[in-house]
């Protein structure tokens, strides 16, 4: 399940090439309205969700070189909400994260793929459970432009990947609780001050 907490940093990195034209600008993520949603396959019976929302990250954007704009993302793993205790127990436990207080999943952006006039494939280093891996998210931006109650410069962006939890030393009890996790993201960023 930790795979899908890294995603949603991944989505950030997709604000990066829509935005290129705000060129040398600096973004804060609103954390009251961005979130990461992750989906997994329980023993065939049934989908099972979590979320991660509250997180923080920036975003650089170069106006002259989109491929050269940045995005970090960085939020604890404990922050999951499953919608239940216990299972919010069992994936802090040794069988999948063993989390403690301060353990992070962060995202860094490596690279930028403008793929359409709103879609972008975005490459980053995600880091969960003590490992590194490339991912690539598929991003679209949904809306730029002022914000109509803040007066200022805001974007919006939802971006999908896939994980697998095995690659992240999580892959308790696959195949019969998919090693597949779908992670979806939508995030609102502002310029910031």
């Amino acid at each position: 399940m930790k795979i899908a907490f890294l995603a949603g940093a991944l989505a950030l990195s997709t604000l990066t090439a829509p935005l290129a034209a705000q060129a040398g600008e600096a973004y804060v993520l609103d954390a009251s309205h961005s979130q990461i949603v992750f989906t997994y396959n329980h023993l065939g019976f049934s989908t099972g969700h979590g979320m991660f929302s509250g997180f923080e990250g920036t975003i650089d954007w170069d106006k002259d070189d989109p491929a050269q704009s940045a995005v970090e993302v960085s939020f604890p793993v404990r922050s999951m909400l499953t919608g239940w205790e216990a299972r919010f127990e069992h994936f802090m436990s040794p069988d999948f994260f063993g989390a403690a207080d301060g353990e992070m999943v962060n995202f860094t952006s490596t690279g930028i793929e403008v793929t359409g006039e709103n879609t972008a494939k975005i490459t980053g280093d995600l880091t969960l459970n003590g490992v590194t891996k490339s991912v690539v998210l598929d991003a679209t931006l949904n809306q730029a432009g002022d914000h109509p109650m803040e007066g200022k410069p805001w974007a919006g962006f939802d971006a999908t990947t896939t994980l697998v939890r095995s690659d992240y030393n999580l892959g308790a009890y696959a195949p019969y609780v998919s090693d597949e996790v779908a992670v979806s993201i939508s995030v609102e960023a502002m310029k910031a001050d």
